[in-house]
């Protein structure tokens, strides 16, 4: 049965101009291994907590020398790549969401460009910078890089693959059905990009100009900076590939984790995980650490198991329901990849090497003065002592970005907060300070305004008289 809807996809794909050899015979791969079944389950007794060898803690990495000409050649074995495929749609947003703005004005790309330039510039280095889009992306951030064309650093851009849906109920691509817009395709997650690096020819470019490693990170996370201790470590031990983990709080409880297992250094997600245990991976006892997705990888290593096909990531089926049908994507993360490199290593990174904005709650963290912009760098404001920033929850009303944006004449400041909870027509004068823990509920039909200059700590607030 496996074999006959395999053949009628393959006959199908065959015929579906709009994407390369490359991408079909990628697609039909994944397909292929889902249709077979024999994705490898996870024994749980055979999991082991990794050793400091495997998972390396941060303060235990030796500081690079500080002389500037063996930076500068350190430096000179790096690209940066960031995965620029996200759409700001969950923020209300259009376009890529790396074009949000995040501080005084600046984007995320904003951001990493003054980053990488600042870096070039204090070291005399050349390190590009990479951009991976999605076909849903690609044309947006080629208009936004025209903005960089005088820029001192080489930007390039590529796609990572594009896929056709698979109409659930037939198996059959959703392009061969009729749907031929894009949303008859989709993107097959950020597993896919050490063949799209390869497919593009970036990858061999890289190699030329004497690149030895790229550093993988989501353009969202305003704390994935490159971190010299890390390049130098991975540098002189050889490492082919480095996540980047951190301590789990309770807010990431469902992040994958790195364990030991059969000998080899391994990403345990939460859908690998039987019924049974998943509390038991869930606890912050036993599975301390989780991925950042901030990835470290040997730019040979990559050709090397590219070409021999050996990048056999677990399949995570997504099924959707789009315009009234049901589909089905395949994807891959890049983190599972960990266990196919050699001397892979995890590093137990700080906290603040991982600053996603997912949500309005995490942009109003990073736009608050919790943090400061120098040289592009988000650096924490030393003046909060609490080492875990504060839980913000915003209502609905605040979700959208242009939203979120014009209830606050200015951002609160919210070094001394330790929680808030938002909900209903709430807007925020300027000057605003927030400490402790302070829930503010306007009642239904009831605008609430919180005036310029208001101190609340520790307070409920339902309406002006509690102010």
């Amino acid at each position: 049965m496996a074999d006959e809807k395999l053949a009628k996809l393959r006959e199908a794909v065959a015929g579906l101009g709009q994407i390369s050899e490359n991408e079909k015979s990628g697609f039909l791969s994944l397909v292929g291994r889902y249709l077979s079944g024999d994705e490898e389950l996870i024994e749980w007794a055979k999991i082991h907590t990794p050793t400091d060898e495997v998972v390396v803690p941060y303060d235990t990495l030796e500081s690079p020398p500080e002389d500037i000409e063996a930076t500068k050649k350190l430096l000179d074995k790096l690209a940066v790549l960031k995965l620029n495929g996200g759409l700001g749609t969950t923020m209300g947003c259009t376009g890529p969401k790396s074009v949000i703005e995040v501080r005084n004005g600046f984007t995320f790309l904003d951001l990493i460009v003054i980053q990488i330039e600042s870096l070039n510039k204090k070291y005399g280095s050349n390190v590009p910078l990479l951009l991976m889009n999605s076909f849903n992306t690609h044309d947006d951030t080629l208009k936004i890089v025209e903005k960089y064309a005088n820029s001192s650093i080489e930007i390039h851009t590529f796609n990572q693959s594009q896929y056709p849906r698979v109409v659930a109920d037939e198996f059959l691509p959703w392009p061969s059905k009729g749907k031929t817009d894009k949303d008859g395709w989709y993107p097959p997650g950020h597993g896919d990009i050490f063949p799209s690096l390869m497919n593009s020819g970036k990858l061999d470019v890289l190699l030329s100009q004497g690149k030895e490693y790229v550093f993988i990170a989501n353009s969202d996370n305003l704390g994935a900076i490159v971190d010299m201790n890390i390049l130098n470590h991975l540098i002189h031990k050889q490492n082919e590939y480095c996540m980047e983990v951190t301590p789990k709080t309770l807010a990431d409880v469902k992040g994958g984790t790195l364990i030991s297992y059969e000998g080899r250094v391994q990403l345990l997600e939460i859908a690998q995980v039987p019924d049974v245990h998943v509390n038991e991976f869930k606890s912050i006892e036993k599975f301390k650490i989780f991925n950042t997705n901030n990835l470290w990888v040997n730019l040979k290593a990559i050709k090397r198991l590219v070409e021999a096909d050996a990048l056999k990531m677990e399949i995570i089926p997504n099924p959707k329901e789009v315009d009234g049908v049901k589909v089905l994507q395949l994807e891959t993360a890049a983190g599972a990849a960990i266990r196919f490199f050699d001397h892979a290593i995890g590093i137990n990174v700080p906290r603040s090497r991982f600053l996603p904005v997912k949500a309005t709650s995490d942009l109003q963290l990073v736009q608050s003065d919790l943090y400061t912009l120098v040289d592009g760098f988000v650096t924490r404001n030393s003046a909060r002592t609490n080492p875990s920033n504060p839980s913000i929850e915003l209502g609905p009303e605040f979700k959208k970005v242009g939203s979120f944006l014009g209830r606050f004449k200015s951002i609160p400041s919210i070094v001394e907060l330790d929680s808030l909870k938002v909900s209903g027509d709430v807007w925020f004068g300027s000057g605003i300070v927030l400490k402790g823990k302070v829930t503010i509920t306007a009642k239904p039909g009831v605008k609430l305004e919180i005036p310029d200059g208001a101190v609340i700590e520790n307070k409920d607030i339902n309406g002006p008289e509690d102010l």
